[in-house]
């Protein structure tokens, strides 16, 4: 076999429907076992967000939602959708929405037990997966292999993959040539990563929600002025997100499979990558940032991927192709699922101008950096639990944002190719350690939304003691609340 031909029988294997199965069957368990937190507590999740604010040690949970936000949010949200669409029918929206929906409390068991067993390694939180793999399962082999899988997978290739949509755009768009595309990406990104997380944190609450907002304006702004078919638009992903017939060229077995696939992989509920943010965030209660996180999930797909779905869908703007390869509806004659359908849709409701293209690059340029940014914070938490022993922390971490920002320039000017399906493995990989881990640590995790309702019910501000819930290997805690723990 070609080395091509084992990563994709691995990931053949990693990416199968049982993936898909057991992200989906986490998030109803837990939102069944915590009596579906994702609805009950909608408020507060926005209160929080806004509430507290940062240290020397922690970014404020703001800060945190936004790098988190910002690895969710990526070219996913744009490619993604229109390969659901393109490939599950318009069916596969509802479904993207129904992973995201139940997705929401694994990311609130993932980011919650995130805080529970963080640590502070030089002055600053650090935590994620790795971190309660060790803590709170007490094995440290599936600990470092997991941090090993993380750092293959977003330290080394997806950062590729992400810049050579940004080069990509710009050249279709300006005719900007990718190694200088690549150039300045790096420039920046340098800047930024060289900072530490505090800047990453800074960086991040000015770019996302600008990003977020001005591409759900556009959005709004094509559904609004052709309002008279979006009552048609919801009766098209409904009707077929349970239909059995191919009428519109996706059966009810495709539509449940591109939904949730690129849903899971668009929000990244339960993939282990939220919690390494949601580490790093100053609040006194573990329950806080597993709400807000959970709420970024809602953002990420409600949202962001609803805005390119229904600018595709009410622009006509897509093609659908059955698991054999013809297309069974076919509006654009040739094109396949990506980008370009959300470039034809809004160059059909701005015709004659070309700004489809321009608004297309734009946005996948804010999109994929601001992941860029993601996946360094993601690939130097995983590296900082690996070389914890390791006296000189700086040089590791030095050496950690050059060969990230070498894999941005090499991506940029070169084809994405295998380089994809090398990061799907190590993405996949995570996502099945991760999932199978919050699920024998759930004790835990539902143990601090349990404690933070019963403080509310008191009319306390919620503070954590890990002492008095029994729960070990917490010991950080004491210290960050020793003000209000006697």
């Amino acid at each position: 076999m070609t080395f091509n031909e084992i990563v994709d029988f691995l990931n053949g294997i990693i990416w199968s429907n049982y993936l898909i199965i057991l992200c989906l069957g986490a998030g109803v368990f837990f939102s069944v076992i915590m009596l579906f937190p994702q609805v009950r507590l909608i408020k507060d999740m926005v209160k929080q967000l806004f509430s507290g604010g940062s240290s020397e040690s922690g970014v404020s949970s703001f800060q945190s939602f936004a790098m988190a936000l910002g690895g969710r949010v990526g070219t996913g949200n744009i490619a993604g959708v229109a390969s659901a669409i393109g490939f599950g029918g318009p069916g596969a929206v509802f479904w993207m929405w129904a992973i995201a929906f139940l997705g929401a409390g694994s990311a609130y068991i993932e980011s919650a037990l995130a805080q529970v067993y963080k640590e502070k390694m030089d002055g600053e939180y650090r935590g994620g997966p790795s971190y309660y793999i060790e803590k709170g399962l007490g094995n440290k082999v599936f600990a470092y292999v997991f941090a090993i899988s993380a750092i293959i997978g977003v330290g080394f290739f997806l950062p590729g993959i992400q810049a050579n949509s940004i080069a990509t755009s710009m050249e279709n768009a300006f005719n900007i040539p990718p190694a200088i595309t690549g150039g300045i990406v790096v420039a920046l990104l340098a800047v930024i990563i060289f900072g530490g997380v505090k800047r990453i944190g800074k960086v991040a609450e000015f770019i996302v929600p600008f990003m977020a907002i001005g591409y759900i304006l556009v959005a709004l702004l094509v559904i609004i002025l052709n309002f008279d078919k979006v009552p048609g638009v919801f009766s098209l992903i409904f009707s077929h997100a349970f239909s059995a017939k191919a009428a519109t060229g996706a059966v009810f077995g495709q539509a449940i499979m591109w939904g949730v696939k690129r849903g899971i992989y668009s929000n990244e509920a339960g993939q282990g990558t939220g919690p390494m943010a949601a580490a790093a965030a100053e609040v006194s209660h573990p329950a806080k940032q597993g709400l807000v996180q959970a709420f970024s999930v809602y953002v990420d797909t409600l949202f962001v991927c609803s805005a390119t779905a229904f600018m595709i869908l009410i622009m006509g703007t897509y093609n659908i192709y059955s698991e054999a390869g013809p297309a069974l509806v076919e509006n654009l004659p040739g094109v396949q699922p990506g980008p370009a359908y959300t470039q034809m849709a809004v160059d059909n409701f701005f015709p004659g101008v070309g700004f489809g293209s321009i608004f297309v690059a734009v946005a996948l340029f804010f999109f994929a950096f601001s992941t860029l940014m993601a996946y360094y914070y993601y690939s130097e938490s995983n590296v900082a639990y690996i070389a914890r022993k390791f006296k000189n922390h700086k040089l590791v971490f030095n050496i950690t944002r050059v060969t990230l920002l070498v894999m941005t320039f090499v991506g940029s000017i070169n084809s994405a190719g295998s380089v994809w399906a090398l990061g799907d493995v190590g993405v996949g990989l995570m996502a099945w350690l991760n999932i199978v881990a919050i699920l024998l640590l759930t004790k835990t995790g539902v143990a601090t939304l349990k404690d933070y309702e019963k403080q509310k019910k008191q009319g306390i501000d919620p503070v954590f003691n890990p002492q008095t819930l029994g729960i070990k290997n917490a010991d950080l805690w004491m210290d960050i609340n020793k003000k209000y723990i006697k």
